[in-house]
């Protein structure tokens, strides 16, 4: 039988303050040396590029999808859909009914990937429909007729709603094979949801592109699991693509004070979340003393201090040669789109982009393939390389 959350941590408080009495150990960060190795020192800024903001004024750009006819879908959080095209934007109907509270909104948006035959775009949310008070994540596709959202249908909702406003997650992504995959952040529940595959949250899920839940999926055949989960113990992925070379969802995540982590998800894993972890407590006590315990995954690389990751992206050789194959993700805690050079799967570098510009709450490669950025209070930035 587990031990009470709240005896844990007054069993960890003491142990830190005799530690620090002793000098043993100057704070609960200390405790952990070798996670700094993990993470190579971030280089400045290089300046080869300009950027040029090609959608103005918006407030909080959460996702962004690029249409054929050259324009942007761009959800901005408090639940308006944006269809932007030559400077000019206008506000979509027909999106759903968000509960825009904390972290919760309007949220991640993206297009089937045969969408020039079937015309589904898929968009996640925060939602209020169903069981208890207060929101819980959803999935929706619809269609866009040029003018407004139609023939809407919710793939998924996450159950129990819960008036806490943080960790709805949610980013989504499709593979080579045709699956959809989501995240839904663990709604701050930590000691309750993302270790039981019975309750949604702290997951990341699978889907049919109509919604029907894949027969090998892991916990399938469990009876009171929630069949459409993938994998569990994640904390809140905000952050995910599929990486053509490996053939793999990858995904970013808050930890919280420390240990931010990139995720390659595989089916069935438990990725560890609250049990292990490179990160501390808010307020500087030990959350766990493992980083690490069998049957549970490692992360391909973690932060220390956090970043606070949001957005994801894998540079295209196309139009940065040298910068091709690198990862992108946002940070919204220091303000800058940070580039993560890698050899195989192991990260090798860090630099800074746009250092300074705001909170970076997305990032994605155009049709044109070149580097667009969401960013709050400016709206979507593209980066082109000097010649």
């Amino acid at each position: 039988m587990k031990k009470p959350i709240t005896n844990i941590l007054l069993t960890q408080r003491l142990v830190i303050f005799v530690m620090v009495l002793t000098g043993s150990v100057s704070c609960a960060q200390d405790k952990r040396p070798e996670v700094m190795e993990n993470t190579p020192p971030i280089g400045d800024d290089p300046k080869n590029y300009t950027t040029e903001t090609v959608v103005e004024d918006i407030n909080n750009p959460w996702g962004m999808a690029f249409l054929p006819d050259g324009a942007i879908l761009v959800t901005e959080k408090d639940g308006e859909l944006i269809y932007a095209k030559d400077g000019q934007k206008k506000i979509i109907p027909g999106t759903p009914d968000v509960v825009s509270k904390g972290q919760g909104g309007l949220l991640d948006i993206i297009l089937h990937p045969d969408y020039s035959t079937n015309g589904w775009i898929y968009l996640t949310y925060s939602s209020g429909e169903g069981e208890g008070d207060g929101a819980h994540t959803a999935v929706m596709r619809a269609k866009f007729d040029g003018s407004s959202l139609t023939d809407q249908e919710v793939l998924y909702k996450a159950t129990p709603n819960t008036e806490k406003g943080q960790h709805f997650g949610s980013r989504m992504a499709f593979d080579d094979d045709g699956y959809l995959y989501f995240s839904v952040g663990e709604r701050g529940e930590r000691d309750v949801n993302p270790q039981d595959i019975t309750r949604d949250g702290g997951k990341v899920y699978r889907l049919h592109d109509d919604g029907a839940i894949p027969e090998d999926n892991p916990f399938y055949n469990d009876e009171n699991a929630k069949k459409a989960i993938y994998s569990y113990g994640h904390r809140n992925p905000q952050g995910m693509i599929f990486h053509p070379v490996y053939n793999e969802i990858w995904v970013n995540e808050h930890g919280p004070q420390g240990g931010d982590e990139i995720n390659i998800v595989k089916k069935g894993a438990n990725f560890g979340w609250p049990e292990v972890s490179y990160g501390i407590n808010y307020d500087d006590s030990m959350l766990t003393e493992e980083t690490n315990r069998e049957g549970m995954e490692q992360p391909l690389y973690y932060w220390v201090p956090s970043i606070a990751p949001c957005g994801f992206a894998l540079v295209p050789e196309e139009t940065y040669p040298d910068w091709a194959g690198n990862l992108l993700v946002g940070s919204l805690k220091f303000q800058y789109l940070e580039m993560l050079t890698l050899e195989g799967k192991q990260v090798t570098k860090r630099t800074k982009l746009m250092d300074g510009s705001g909170r970076m709450r997305n990032v994605k490669i155009g049709p044109d393939n070149h580097i667009y950025v969401g960013i709050q209070g400016t709206g979507i930035v593209k980066i082109v390389p000097n010649p």
